[in-house]
C-alpha cells in the first residue's frame, strides 16, 4: 500500500482571491482608508504655508510611500521586512505636530533629516521593542492617542476658519456652512448607511463638500491643467537633509508610538485571521513602519503605521487574504505616480478638509477615551498618570507661546503636545506600575500584559 501524505491546508491569510474580486477588495481598502492618509500632508503643507503645488507633491510622495510599505507589510521582503499579513499603511497623524514644529524652526531639510534618523532607529530598535511592548500599556497609550486627538482638532478649526484671526475673511460664514454641512453629511451616513458605505463616511463627506464647494467658488483647480499627468517629485525636494537634535529626539519618540500602535494592530489582525504572530515577525512588521520613515524623508513624504480601519474592513468583510491590501498598497503606489491627482487634493478648499478632519481627530480622541476605559483606576495611581500626561500635553495647544521663552531646540520637544505627553506617560508608568519600590497591586492590565496589548488595538492615531 503506498503511503499518501496529506497535502497541508493553505492558511487564508495566503489565499489567492479571483482576479476580479481582489481588484475590488483592493479598491475597498483603498477607499477605506485614503481620506485619513492625505490628510496628513494637506495639514502640515498648509501649516507650513507651502503653495498649492507644493503640497500637490507631498500628497503623491505621500501615496507612493504608503503604497510601497503596504507592498512590503503584505508580502514582505525575506526575514528582514514585513508582517505578511493583510494590512494596509498610510501616513499617521502621529507625526504632524512634531513635523509641523520642526519644519518653523528648522525648514524642511530639518523635517526629513529628522524623520530619516528615526527610521534608521526605528530599524535598529524593531527587535528590542517587540519584546518590551508591556511599556506601553493602555493607560499609555490612551493617553497619547487622546492627545493626538485634541491636538490637531486646532488644525481644523484653522483650515475651516483661517489662521489669522485679524484677516477680513476668517470665520467666513460660507466656510463654517460648508464644513458644518460636510460634518452633518458623514453624520447621517454613519446614523443611516451599514455596511461598506458607512465606513468610507469621512471620504463621501469629503467628495460632497468638494462637489458643493465648486458653485460657492471656494475652489481653485486652475493649476490641475499645468500639471503633467504622470511623474514623481525627485528625492530631498528640498535640500539636503539637516539633523537638529531636538528635531531628532522628537521624531525618534513619534518612532516609539507609532510602533505600539502598529504592534496593537498586528496583534489584532492576527486574532483576526488566526495566524499566529511570533516576536520575530512582529519585530519584522515594525521594521518596515522604521523603513518608511528611511523613505519618507528621502522622498519628501511621511512616516507609515498600520491602518486600524483597514483592519476592521477585514474583519467586516472576512476576507483574510493578505493579496488584497497587497493590490491596494500597488493602487496607492499607481495614484502617487499621477501628479494631477495629487493637484486636486491640494486644490481642496480648506473648509471642506477642515471639515472632514474635524471628524477625523475628533474621532482619535474618542478612541483615546475608549482606550483609557479599558484601564483599571481603582487602587491604582493610574489616574495620576492620565492626568498628568494630558495636563502637560495640553499646555502648547491651549497656551501656544507657553514655552515661547524655552531655548528653541528644546522648545520643539516639550512644544510638541503629542511628544511632551509621550515622554511624560511613559515615565510616569514606569515610576507607578513598574519600579520595585512603587509597585501597586493592580490588575495586569494596567501594567501592560499581551491582553492589554490587544484590547488596545483598535486605538489609533490615523483616524
Amino acid at each position: 500500500m503506498t503511503d499518501v501524505q496529506p497535502i497541508a491546508a493553505t492558511s487564508p491569510v495566503d489565499e489567492v482571491p479571483p482576479t476580479g474580486r481582489l481588484l475590488v477588495l483592493g479598491v475597498q481598502h483603498v477607499l477605506v482608508m485614503y481620506a485619513g492618509c492625505v490628510a496628513v500632508p494637506l495639514i502640515v503643507g498648509t501649516a507650513l504655508q507651502l503653495d498649492t503645488r507644493t503640497i500637490g507633491l507631498l500628497v503623491n510622495a505621500d501615496l507612493v510611500v504608503a503604497g510601497i510599505i503596504t507592498l512590503i507589510q503584505t508580502l514582505g521582503i525575506g526575514k528582514i521586512l514585513g508582517v505578511r499579513l493583510p494590512v494596509v499603511t498610510g501616513a499617521t497623524f502621529t507625526a504632524v505636530t512634531p513635523m509641523i514644529l520642526i519644519g518653523q524652526n528648522f525648514g524642511l531639510p530639518g523635517v526629513y533629516g529628522s524623520m530619516i534618523v528615526s527610521g534608521i532607529f526605528g530599524l535598529l530598535i524593531a527587535v528590542p521593542f517587540s519584546r518590551i511592548i508591556r511599556f506601553f500599556p493602555p493607560v499609555v497609550t490612551g493617553s497619547v492617542i487622546t492627545i493626538i486627538g485634541l491636538s490637531l482638532i486646532s488644525a481644523a478649526a484653522g483650515l475651516i476658519a483661517g489662521n489669522d484671526p485679524t484677516a477680513p475673511d476668517y470665520g467666513n460664514l460660507s466656510g463654517l456652512a460648508l464644513a458644518g454641512g460636510i460634518v452633518l453629511v458623514i453624520i447621517l451616513i454613519t446614523r443611516f448607511v451599514r455596511g461598506f458605505i458607512s465606513q468610507i463616511a469621512v471620504l463621501t463627506g469629503l467628495v460632497i463638500g468638494a462637489l458643493v464647494a465648486i458653485p460657492m467658488g471656494l475652489t481653485d483647480f486652475s493649476g490641475v491643467a499645468e500639471t503633467p499627468w504622470f511623474g514623481v517629485s525627485p528625492p530631498f525636494l528640498f535640500g539636503a537633509p539637516e539633523f537638529p537634535i531636538a528635531g531628532v529626539i522628537s521624531m525618534c519618540v513619534v518612532m516609539l508610538v507609532i510602533f505600539a500602535e502598529s504592534t496593537a494592530d498586528m496583534l489584532a489582525i492576527s486574532e483576526t485571521t488566526g495566524e499566529r504572530l511570533s516576536p520575530g515577525r512582529i519585530a519584522r512588521g515594525l521594521a518596515a513602519d522604521g523603513f518608511s520613515g528611511v523613505l519618507g524623508g528621502v522622498l519628501n513624504s511621511f512616516p507609515d503605521t498600520i491602518f486600524a480601519q483597514n483592519v476592521g474592513l477585514v474583519q467586516l468583510t472576512g476576507v483574510r487574504s493578505r493579496f488584497v491590501p497587497a493590490v491596494a498598497g500597488a493602487i496607492l503606489l499607481l495614484l502617487g505616480l499621477v501628479p494631477k491627482f495629487g493637484e486636486v487634493v491640494a486644490s481642496l478648499p480648506g473648509p471642506v478638509v477642515g471639515g472632514a478632519g474635524l471628524i477625523m481627530f475628533a474621532t482619535v480622541t474618542a478612541v483615546g477615551i475608549r482606550t483609557l476605559h479599558k484601564v483599571r483606576f481603582e487602587g491604582t495611581s493610574n489616574l495620576m498618570i492620565v492626568a498628568v500626561s494630558i495636563g502637560v500635553g495640553m499646555l502648547p495647544v491651549v497656551a501656544p507661546s507657553f514655552y515661547a521663552k524655552v531655548p528653541g531646540a528644546f522648545e520643539i520637544i516639550v512644544g510638541s503636545s503629542i511628544t511632551s505627553c509621550v515622554i511624560v506617560a511613559f515615565l510616569l508608568n514606569l515610576l507607578f506600575n513598574h519600579l520595585p519600590w512603587r509597585r501597586p497591586a493592580a490588575d495586569p492590565v494596567d501594567v501592560g500584559s499581551a491582553a492589554a496589548i490587544r484590547h488596545a488595538a483598535e486605538p489609533r492615531a490615523d483616524a
